[in-house]
């Protein structure tokens, strides 16, 4: 797990060493061990590394094969890189060092872009070709790994993090309208390739980028996503299709096991994080560290849901750390979670990753995690309201985004309305992926869309501000292909997640599994007041908001008035919402 930013210009111009390293210097939390810069006529290469797997000067980065002409930064892990290093050593290939990192350039030589297809793991890598000049950048199926472009006619800018690209200058940093307007109808997401920095895209998952010597630019997919019951898989008993999915997911908890360092699991106490503590209790893993995190109640709302935890950590005897945060200390903190997000987000339980990643980083440089089970095994409460829609897109928008177009509209300043794009995104996508009910086309949103630029981005973002690899099993490409095959009572029953509820039945106290879900809960963020209001009130009021003028004033006043009572449908808070968008925009001097 690493970090690494780059130049390439089209044409006869030398790229800039120094601006690239600029860049890179950015990304030092990313990768704390070791840096690296690389520049050869329009090129430039910066590399910040976090050693994992081959922790020798061999595996430094950026990695060059003079003898093949290729020269790589890659940020990620490649679980099978063993398995392809045999394949690619019967293919005469020689190895000077033992990690993923040769894999990943090796298997580029031979196999080109599709390439790719063969990798299990998460992955960012540009890769660029002495000899044609060409440039060719990759993001994984699910984008678990991030990667950002700032292009003009003449040059590419790449990085891991928006904020590394803006230190690099000469970024158009206008406000996106369609990105805001996604921003605030969709609980902040907003979909590929845009970012609510005008100047800045991102490379959307699953994709391969290829960029010729004068700029041109070829966009390949590699890899999409069925969710449509597999009258097959239908035609077992619900014993059989348990079974199935339980090896499917022992086999990417063990895949993620890969590493010449220890691995630990944030455990959070729910169904999914108790899953991967239990199946690699089973595989015989011993001295397993995991870690929880709390804060004090709010709003009467519990504030840590350790009674869980607690239970699976004594059942499995793991290395337990239970950590408590004060609320002073979550405010303390606030400003550098929010430094930390290459994208502002929204959800209260970026500070609780980031506070977690700070003391899990004192222990360990590896851990597994349980997001995404929630997107594939249809987890959130939403779910069962669309298995009977006739009307997918508008019920989707209904149970799930925080305000309609109208909502947006008296919400915004008139110079930033657009049409209703999340709608029509939304729509659009409904209308042409392979998935058959409107039940089936919400999973697949949420799968490939709405995950990549919600929780999987704030696990990375927030590990990796502490140099910590988060690994997500749930995210297993082969096992969320398996998930969209099977039928939807199997993903419904039970409140949501069946299959995996009774695959946990089996394994885990029945106290962890037979609970109402829980999130990360940090109530300060949610009912504000104290201090935290006061920090809101200051940034919207600030000069810097008014000269920005993104919000209508008569909007904001009743939220500012009585944050508590100016919920969205899923619970948070509008003002919140606002606030961090334009905390996030002042943390980054825009």
């Amino acid at each position: 797990m690493c970090g690494f930013a780059g130049e390439v210009h089209f044409g006869t111009s030398t790229a800039d060493p120094g601006t690239v390293a600029r860049m890179g210097e950015i990304l030092q939390p990313r990768g704390p061990d070791s840096a690296g810069l690389f520049q050869q006529g329009p090129v430039a290469l910066a590399h910040r590394r976090l050693r994992i797997i081959d922790l020798s000067e061999q595996a430094q980065q950026p990695m060059t094969d003079a003898a093949l002409g290729l020269t790589l930064v890659f940020n990620g892990c490649i679980y099978n890189y063993r398995e392809l290093r045999r394949e690619l050593e019967a293919l005469d290939y020689r190895f000077f060092s033992e990690g993923d990192t040769e894999v990943v350039l090796k298997s580029f030589h031979a196999w080109g872009r599709e390439c790719v297809t063969r990798f299990h793991g998460m992955f960012a890598f540009a890769v660029w070709e002495r000899d044609s000049g060409r440039l060719t950048l990759a993001r994984d199926r699910f984008g678990i790994k991030p990667l950002y472009l700032a292009a003009t006619p003449k040059r590419l800018r790449f990085a891991s993090t928006l904020p590394a690209l803006l230190a690099g200058g000469d970024i158009d940093t206008a406000i996106d309208p369609i990105a805001l307007h996604h921003y605030m109808s969709w609980h902040a997401v907003v979909p590929a390739p845009h970012t609510i920095v005008q100047g800045v895209t991102k490379l959307p998952p699953a994709t391969v980028a290829t960029f010729e010597r004068d700029g041109t630019r070829h966009d390949h997919t590699y890899w999409t996503l069925s969710v449509r019951e597999d009258p097959a898989l239908a035609a077992l008993k619900d014993v059989e299709r348990e079974a199935l999915v339980e090896d499917a997911l022992r086999t990417a908890v063990r895949r993620r096991m890969v590493a010449d360092v220890p691995v630990g699991v944030l455990l959070s106490g729910g169904v999914d994080s108790s899953l991967i503590v239990a199946l690699l209790a089973q595989m015989g893993q011993r001295d397993l560290q995991t870690f929880s995190i709390g804060f004090e109640d709010g709003g009467g709302e519990a504030g840590d849901e350790f009674r869980y935890s607690d239970l699976v950590a004594q059942r499995f005897e793991t290395g337990h750390h239970q950590i408590r945060i004060p609320t002073p200390d979550l405010l303390q903190v606030l400003p550098d979670t929010i430094a930390a997000m290459s994208e502002p987000m929204v959800s209260y339980d970026n500070v609780a990753f980031y506070l977690l990643s700070r003391e899990v980083s004192r222990h360990l440089k590896v851990v597994q995690s349980g997001q995404g089970a929630d997107e594939v095994f249809a987890g959130y409460h939403w779910y069962p309201k669309l298995a009977s829609s006739v009307q997918p897109a508008a019920d989707y928008a209904r149970v799930f985004f925080d305000r309609d177009h109208a909502a947006v509209q008296a919400t915004v300043e008139p110079r930033w309305h657009t049409g209703d794009v999340s709608r029509a995104f939304v729509e659009r996508h409904f209308a042409t992926v392979d998935a058959a009910t409107a039940l089936d086309k919400a999973l697949h949103l949420d799968s490939t869309v709405m995950l990549v630029d919600d929780p999987v981005k704030r696990v990375d973002n927030m590990t990796m501000a502490w140099g910590l690899e988060a690994r997500v099993p749930f995210l297993d490409h082969e096992l969320v292909e398996l998930a969209g095959r099977l039928p939807a009572q199997d993903k419904l029953k039970d409140g949501g997640k069946g299959v995996l509820k009774a695959i946990a039945r089996r394994l885990l106290p029945r106290e962890v599994v037979d609970r109402p879900k829980g999130y990360f809960p940090v109530p300060a963020l949610k009912y504000l007041d104290g201090p935290v209001l006061d920090t809101v009130r200051d940034a919207l009021n600030s000069r810097a908001a008014r000269e920005r003028g993104l919000f209508r004033p008569e909007a904001l006043a009743p939220w500012l008035a009585h944050p508590g009572e100016h919920l969205t449908p899923l619970r948070g808070s509008k003002l919140w919402q606002v606030a961090l968008l334009e905390l996030w925009l002042q943390s980054r001097g825009l």
